[in-house]
């Protein structure tokens, strides 16, 4: 199949009712399967650099302190499963883009010719905010978060002896998890856009956004502590405060074209 069948947006009918709901369900069938094809051929690439991963991935822990060591290994096919969890996750990154692309395609079918040129420059964005959102983790927060509970741990009087597959766990979720909180200006900017949500709704309901925040990053965070939690969750309330007064300009600015 030629490329340019796998990257044209679906085709809508006269009446997106018209079209069966069959039709409808191949159509997400497809996408599904064009996302998966890019996070197994990512997830390959990635196996094949899975010690500079394991380096890459180990880097915070060994600059928290020289105490640390090296972690344990527990279970006989450590490597292998956590060799295929560390590629499934950056796979995930590395094919960031596409699975965006993919996604509007099925979601985003009627978009016009203008707005379609805005499309790859809205991907960017949004890739660059999850990039963000994995770097500001991964060399700020994430040493700060270990030597917190390394330190913590000893003052209990405990050795810290961390697992494999527990530390692996920990910080691909933690990191991935932060990477996806950086996206919340794309879905509300995304949502202020096609006129779902206002400047005014967005400041009258920000109590409400908070608390959802929170409870949002209750359930991405990749341990229950309150630490964790109110580092997920302060970045992401600054986000949509951000996103609010983004909003206020983005309506004055669509008032101001229609009275020109």
């Amino acid at each position: 199949m030629a490329l340019s069948d796998i990257f044209k947006f679906r085709e809508l009918p006269e009446t997106e009712t018209s079209k069966p709901f069959l039709e409808h369900l191949e159509d997400l069938r497809w996408t599904v399967v064009k996302m998966a094809i890019a996070v197994i051929l990512a997830m390959i690439v990635c196996l094949l650099f899975r010690h500079t991963l394991v380096r890459l991935i180990q880097a915070p822990l060994h600059a928290v302190d020289p105490q640390v060591g090296s972690l344990k290994a527990l279970g006989i096919t450590d490597s292998i499963v956590i060799s295929f969890h560390l590629a499934f996750y950056a796979g995930i990154v590395l094919s960031f883009p596409l699975l965006l692309y993919f996604l509007a395609e099925f979601v985003l079918p009627a978009l016009t010719a203008v707005e379609k040129r805005f499309l790859l420059p809205a991907i960017i964005g949004s890739f660059g905010l999850f990039l963000l959102g994995v770097c500001v983790c991964y060399f700020w927060l994430l040493p700060k978060t270990i030597l917190f509970f390394f330190r913590d741990t000893q003052s209990l009087g405990w050795a810290p002896t961390w697992t494999v597959q527990q530390y692996y766990s920990f910080v691909t979720k933690f990191v991935l998890g932060f990477g996806l909180a950086f996206e919340l200006p794309v879905v509300v900017l995304a949502l202020v856009y096609f006129g779902l949500i206002t400047y005014k709704f967005m400041a009258r309901t920000r109590p409400y956004a908070v608390v959802l925040i929170f409870i949002l990053a209750a359930v991405i965070a990749p341990t229950p502590d309150l630490l964790t939690l109110v580092a997920m969750a302060l970045p992401m309330a600054l986000l949509y405060e951000s996103c609010i007064w983004v909003a206020w300009t983005m309506e004055r600015r669509a008032a101001r074209s229609r009275l020109n």
